[in-house]
């Protein structure tokens, strides 16, 4: 391998796939085995909930929130969920973060589910939806280097400088996309394609910003593509925030030694335990939903089945999402969601001059991570 210099343009960054034995070691399927038995679970498990929308839309939250922390980019989990709910100039600059990554990825998850292909089209979308911009690859005047986080000697050295130059990140984002794409060329399992294939991204680091939340979708859409899961519910930023330095020091072995195994295997556990602990929320998740919905039908027996999903998609809710077949009317709505309130089961915000309803035991299950 040539050698590394952090200082220049890792122009010379290695096409892919990396040598064989580089990437299939002993070690390596051992954690793959573990991994897609606790993907598959996952998968298995998530069609048992009556409305997979209480899943996606609660967790895609903790994900955008985790994610950004990663950026070092914070909101409070009441902002998180009252982002849903009020406008978009009334958010905080954290909460709106939440907002344009939650976008980017439900951007992201119905451009795979049409074109079944990662392509360059498909990244720029999602980098413009988080970063709320129109640009694309980063032009070669913007003289983009990775620094060492926090104080100390070495806070702000230096640690790589990605590729320069628009036909060279697109030349490597090409190989990127063939590589995921073309199974039949490149026949590596899809997890392992997964840890290679972020790597890869945030080593051609092409944009400006918003690199490291554009990489973190891929990873889950590429799950999509490959038809491991049927919707994105498996979010690995907790997972990346609790082992960061891990990360980016994986990362950086990849780089200037080759060292594939450690990092491979550093995702595939990610995904193993990040697997088990939304399966345990789940399990959690229909707990808490069969407990109330038998609270309320013995209590509230008016109230439909229905309607208590509803109060099940995400942690907060207007009255107005009430309103369907079930419930004709706002004030019929209204009624029920006072209802469940002396029961203990809502507990009314006010947001604005808006009242709006909170799901508490939800709220607090999911803030629990």
């Amino acid at each position: 391998m040539e050698k590394y210099d952090r200082n220049k343009p890792f122009n010379n960054l290695p096409l892919l796939p990396p040598n064989e034995d580089k990437v299939i070691t002993i070690n390596v399927l051992k954690a793959l085995n573990k991994a897609n038995k606790a993907l598959a679970e996952l998968k298995g498990i998530a069609k048992t909930l009556p409305n997979q929308s209480i899943l996606v839309n609660t967790i895609t939250l903790r994900e955008a929130k985790a994610s950004n922390e990663i950026e070092n980019i914070f909101t409070t989990d009441d902002e998180l969920y009252k982002s849903l709910m009020v406008k978009e100039n009334e958010l905080k600059d954290g909460a709106k973060e939440v907002l344009f990554y939650r976008q980017a990825l439900w951007r992201g998850y119905d451009e795979i589910n049409n074109k079944k292909q990662f392509d360059l089209d498909l990244v720029i979308k999602i980098y413009q939806n988080i970063q709320q911009v129109n640009d694309g690859i980063r032009p070669p005047q913007t003289k983009t280097v990775i620094k060492k986080r926090g104080g100390g000697l070495l806070g702000g050295s230096v640690v790589y400088t990605p590729p320069r130059g628009v036909d060279v990140i697109r030349h490597k984002l090409e190989n990127l996309f063939d590589y995921i794409n073309n199974d039949e060329a490149f026949p590596h399992d899809p997890l392992i394609k997964l840890a290679i294939s972020h790597y890869q991204f945030e080593a051609i680091h092409p944009f400006r910003d918003g690199n490291g939340r554009t990489g973190r979708i891929l990873t889950i859409l590429l799950l999509l593509q490959k038809q491991l899961l049927e919707v994105p519910i498996l979010y690995l930023s907790a997972y990346i925030i609790r082992q960061k330095e891990d990360y980016y020091y994986l990362l950086n072995k990849v780089t200037v030694a080759d060292n594939w195994e450690k990092w491979i295997i550093y995702i595939l556990n990610a995904i193993e335990e990040t697997s088990v602990y939304t399966i345990l929320k789940i399990e959690e998740i229909d707990r808490l939903f069969v407990n109330m919905n038998n609270l309320i039908k013995k209590e509230l027996p008016h109230i439909r089945k229905e309607t208590i999903e509803k109060i099940f998609e995400q942690p907060y809710i207007r009255p107005k999402k009430l309103v369907d077949n079930n419930v004709k009317s706002l004030n019929t709505a209204k009624k029920y969601l006072g209802q469940m309130v002396e029961l203990g089961i809502m507990v009314p915000k006010k947001i604005g001059k808006e009242i709006i309803y909170l799901n508490i035991d939800l709220y607090n299950l999911l803030s629990d991570t």
